[in-house]
């Protein structure tokens, strides 16, 4: 939930950064580091909902068979 939060104050930053008055050169690299920093934590998102997906429970639809019908 933490990265979430981070992720809306990150976006609140690129939107409002043309705005702040910086100088060009300062807006660059504002710009360039907030898009890294939206791109890492865009991907850690992507890590941790595919470790999600392959983390799912497989049931084994035979597993009441087991029992021995021939004593």
């Amino acid at each position: 939930m933490r990265k979430i939060y981070l992720l809306l104050i990150l976006g609140i930053w690129i939107a409002i950064l043309p705005y702040l008055g910086f100088p060009d050169s300062w807006k660059n690299v504002l710009a360039t580091l907030s898009g890294l920093g939206l791109m890492i934590i865009s991907y850690i998102f992507y890590k941790e909902n595919k470790a999600r997906e392959t983390k799912k429970e497989t049931f084994d639809n035979f597993s009441e068979n087991n029992a021995n019908i021939f004593k």
